[in-house]
């Protein structure tokens, strides 16, 4: 508990999985992949990964141009990075701005996130790629975040960061009543209350018993007594139409 943090500090699949991190056996095929991957970043990116943003869930018509005008409002920017595809050209729908000082870097990452760009709200966060150690990414079944509809949920990132660890022993000291002394008097209680409640039922019980007895002897019930007057009561009705 003292080493836990809402958001990652060393990128972990089987965490990344959980929702406070505290899952020990992998719950979907997706995290088997990223714990199987090996994955090493692309050494073909340029330039500093500690001025870098991500730029996420951008309108797949959204331009370098569009963002270029909404990003130099913090700051000098040095590099956009579009990601399309190779074969068709088309935005993939996330970017990575570079900045020229990490003053303009805070102030967009601080300030942009869940920005409305060509109707869509936007995701910013720092570059994980290359000074997260250990990452996955999304394609690998790693990365941060998800949707709840494709069941790959990710925990530990800015977007959905870890839930604190409920205290387990303290838990169980409480449901057992080892806690305070005013739990473990209304427990005590509570045990008398069932035992008076036993001991009445069972009095009840042993006064309806000699009744019960009598109309055995008398080798009828209830029942056949109750149908016997109706039927006299019948006769008795037959008798006066009569």
């Amino acid at each position: 508990m003292n080493d836990w943090a809402p958001i990652a500090k060393e990128y972990d699949p089987l965490k990344a999985g959980s929702i406070d991190g505290t899952d020990e056996e992998p719950h979907d095929r997706a995290i088997w992949r990223a714990m199987l991957a090996r994955y090493v970043p692309n050494k073909g990116v340029t330039g500093d990964p500690h001025l870098t943003l991500f730029i996420a869930r951008l309108n797949l018509q959204t331009t370098e141009d569009k963002l270029k005008e909404v990003f130099s409002r913090y700051g000098d920017i040095r590099k956009i990075r579009l990601v399309r595809d190779l074969v068709t050209g088309f935005s993939k729908g996330y970017a990575f701005i570079e900045y020229k000082e990490e003053r303009a870097l805070l102030k967009a990452h601080r300030d942009a996130n869940r920005l409305v760009i060509d109707q869509h709200e936007i995701f910013v966060d720092f570059e994980l790629e290359r000074t997260l150690k250990g990452w996955i990414p999304r394609r690998l079944g790693g990365g941060f975040g998800g949707k709840k509809e494709s069941g790959q949920l990710r925990f530990g990132g800015r977007d959905r960061p870890f839930r604190k660890p409920i205290n387990l022993p303290n838990m169980k000291n409480d449901f057992y009543g080892e806690g305070s002394a005013e739990k473990r008097n209304w427990s005590r209680e509570g045990t008398r209350d069932w035992r008076t409640r036993d001991r009445e039922h069972e009095r009840s019980r042993d006064k309806r018993w000699p009744e019960r007895e009598r109309s055995w002897a008398w080798g009828e019930s209830e029942r056949e007594r109750d149908s016997k007057e109706e039927r006299s009561r019948g006769r008795e009705r037959k008798d006066r139409d009569r």
